[in-house]
């Protein structure tokens, strides 16, 4: 990156410098679906913002009233508290070194004793290999498998400089875009000459129009008359999806350039409708464009020219590695493939699984893996102040940070929570997780967006690549698994040159991930001290208002419950008035489950606790049919096989399973891979064993009684023997077979020779 560069404004992901007149905005989120109201009305059913105001109109609530002296005064306890504990941990032998440098007030709020933490040496959670200005990687194998990337330059002074057509320089000015950035410096050019590139560069650095512009530029000249798929752009979450489509849009608004969305959630028929007209770009999940590419007929990768990852170590990840080798076996294997993120993967395996030809890597920042006027602040949530962590974010929302926060909950539920509490204390805020039809997350961001809400409170669905104007704050409520969701977490402030706060919760067990933060920030990591009267006083408030949490629940549970069984009751109506109609239709084919999505999704947040590689955990649903064949030839041929060979394979199973179950330790890593089994293997194997050493104990009892009669079987036999060579009659043709045979000289009459009477 150019030392002389830096950023004149602007917020966006694709956020450029910006010319000072009025340009349009790039998301527009609201328009891709219905209305929350109407949904609500169609599906007869209430917001949870409407039953907060109904518990608050039956039940009025009485917030705490904090005034500035008691805060102070608080502070000033916690003060000394902390240099009691900070004074336990170095005697504990912890390697966090500590420098206080006084109190200071933030944003009109409440004081905070701020601690400096030197760089330190600890192993980092999925730490970033550090590269040359040029993207080469230090490690031998990386360098081998990229090329060089002679003659790119990070440094342009306008699009005019990018050989871009005038239709999109006009839609960049309509935009407000005026100077590259360092990464679409570097990308356009590149992508212009069909080079495979895989790009990182800081959150908020314009990675999105990096890729949209040259795929927008080579689309320009196009064979018109042949309508075709040509560019495929898929992201892991559907609001990003969402996100890039616009941009894309907007880039595109003076060009005849088609772009089509194809993600959960939205109709399935409009989607296949737009589909079968061959849009020229198709910005999708992998989940919904595998199952479009399945069951909608007429729609194909045939003629695939440009593949796009946005987000690609995310997409290579345990969920989403299955779908993305599945949709590369689909796409043609000569075609441009371009991969981006901030934090981009350096497994050479993984990205050899994509087909990249030659690839160049491209990383606009190396030198600084966080944005300069980004401020990173941790919260130590120690001994009972982790029962009161709900008190704690609502006396720093209340306060402090009051405008344009985004609250990062762990899960879903904790999520929906604290969208409750927060109404309940008239903090005006929107939810945004998985729970939520995808109207109900759309509106949300529509909401957060145009600052009709201060507070969005999501999961980490909202964690990468999501562009939100004038984003202040953001608090990780639940600490991030590991140091690249933390980057992403903190990616969505501090955009584009403009200030942030990104503030963690970091409780004792989150040591660990404290060391590698304070790793990554250096000496501008602060810790913030929350006064105990504010955090007594909303705990109170909390304890108070249990009830009224707990009533809202469990009214939405009755809504839901009482939703699901008018579904339930209006498929089998259509089923019974369309019967015929839904039958003659063709079986639809899944690649994943919902069940198995869901077990993917366990064993992916298992590895990434384990700290293990995942690369090859899934195979594709081609390698998933040809497994379940080999296995079931298996079977049929084990069938077969006689009865003591069939005995003998199951008993030599039965021990090498013991002695595997018995001696884990003494698997080597290649064997260990190879025994890995599931449990429906597993349990299957064990039970056809358990059927083996019964035949066995029923064939040896059998054996007993043979040996105790032998002696009365060979008299029977015997005796049998001579009572047939005394009488042993001779089969002929007929039905007499004991008939006096005649002699070979004698006539035979046959029907032909007899005379009619």
């Amino acid at each position: 990156m150019d030392a002389g560069f830096c950023f004149e404004g602007g917020s966006s992901d694709e956020e450029l410098d910006r010319v000072d007149t009025v340009s349009q905005s790039p998301w527009e989120f609201g328009s891709y679906s219905e209305s929350v109201a109407d949904e609500h009305a169609r599906r007869r059913t209430t917001s949870v913002d409407a039953k907060i105001s109904k518990a608050l109109h039956v039940r009025p609530v009485a917030l705490p009233n904090n005034q500035e002296g008691e805060d102070r005064g608080g502070n000033a306890k916690d003060d000394s508290e902390k240099e009691k504990e900070d004074e336990e941990d170095e005697g504990e032998g912890h390697e966090e070194e500590e420098d206080r440098e006084g109190e200071e007030e933030q944003k009109g709020g409440g004081d905070q004793e701020e601690d400096t933490y030197a760089d330190e040496e600890p192993t980092m959670q999925g730490s970033l290999i550090s590269e040359n200005k040029h993207g080469k990687n230090t490690s031998a194998a990386t360098h081998e498998f990229f090329t060089s990337a002679e003659g790119a330059s990070f440094h342009a002074n306008s699009f005019l400089e990018l050989n871009l057509s005038r239709p999109l320089l006009k839609a960049c000015e309509a935009l407000g875009y005026h100077k590259p950035t360092p990464i679409q410096a570097a990308c356009v050019p590149l992508a212009l000459t069909g080079r495979d590139i895989c790009g990182s560069a800081l959150t908020g650095s314009g990675k999105t129009a990096a890729f949209a512009l040259p795929v927008l530029e080579r689309l320009l000249f196009r064979p018109k008359r042949i309508h075709a798929i040509r560019v495929l752009i898929l992201t892991p979450a559907r609001e990003l999806a969402v996100q890039v489509h616009s941009m894309i849009e907007k880039l595109s608004q003076f060009t005849d350039i088609r772009c089509c969305l194809v993600v959960g959630g939205l109709s399935s028929k409009v989607q296949e409708a737009a589909l079968r007209s061959m849009p020229d770009i198709v910005v999708a999940t992998p989940g919904r464009i595998i199952d479009h590419l399945r069951n909608s007929q007429s729609v194909g990768l045939e003629d695939l020219a440009v593949l796009i990852l946005d987000e690609a170590d995310r997409l290579l990840e345990l969920g989403f590695s299955g779908e993305i080798q599945e949709l590369i076996r689909m796409c043609p294997k000569r075609r441009q493939t371009m991969l981006f993120s901030a934090t981009m993967t350096e497994e050479v395996d993984q990205l050899a699984t994509l087909s990249l030809n030659k690839p160049v890597r491209l990383q606009a920042d190396p030198s600084t893996k966080r944005p300069a006027t980004l401020t990173e602040e941790i919260i130590r949530i120690r001994g009972m102040r982790e029962a009161n962590q709900e008190a704690v974010l609502l006396a720093l929302c209340s306060k402090t940070f009051t405008k344009k926060v985004i609250v990062f909950s762990g899960t879903k539920q904790a999520a929906h929570r604290l969208k409750i509490i927060f109404g309940l204390a008239g903090l005006i805020a929107a939810e945004l997780h998985g729970n939520l039809t995808q109207v109900q997350r759309l509106d949300a961001l529509e909401l957060f967006r145009k600052q009709q809400v201060e507070f969005l409170i999501a999961t980490d669905v909202a964690a990468r690549g999501l562009d939100i104007v004038g984003v202040q704050t953001v608090i990780s409520f639940a600490c991030p698994r590991d140091i690249t969701s933390y980057v992403h977490r903190v990616g969505r402030t501090a955009r584009a040159g403009r200030e942030g706060y990104a503030v963690t919760f970091v409780t004792d067990t989150d040591r660990s991930l404290l060391k590698a933060i304070a790793k990554r920030a250096g000496s501008k990591l602060r810790s913030r001290i929350v006064a105990d009267r504010s955090v007594s006083e909303w705990s109170h408030f909390i304890e108070e208002n249990e009830d009224q949490i707990s009533s809202i629940i469990r009214e939405e549970r009755e809504e839901r419950e009482i939703r699901k069984a008018e579904m339930e009751a209006t498929k089998a109506e259509n089923m019974i008035k369309h019967k015929e109609d839904i039958y003659s239709r063709p079986k639809k084919t899944w690649f994943v489950s919902e069940k198995e999505k869901k077990l993917l999704a366990k064993a992916s947040k298992e590895f990434s606790e384990n700290g293990q590689s995942d690369s090859n955990v899934v195979m594709s649903a081609q390698q998933a049919e040809e497994k379940k064949i080999r296995e079931k030839r298996k079977r049929e041929r084990e069938k077969h096989l006689p009865r003591k060979k069939r005995r003998r394979l199951e008993a030599t199973r039965e021990l090498l399973e013991n002695e595997n179950f018995n001696n884990p330790e003494q698997l080597t890593g290649s064997n260990k891979g190879k025994t890995v089994q599931s449990i429906v293997e597993l349990a299957y194997r064990r039970a056809k064993a358990k059927k083996a050493g019964k035949d066995m104990k029923k064939g040896s009892k059998q054996t007993k009684r043979r040996e105790n009669s032998q002696n009365r079987k060979q008299e029977m036999l015997e005796l049998f023997q001579n009572d047939t060579r005394e009488r042993k009659p001779t089969r002929e043709k007929g039905h007499n077979a004991f008939a006096k045979r005649k002699p070979k000289g004698s006539f035979k009459s046959k029907a032909r020779y007899k005379r009619k009477k």
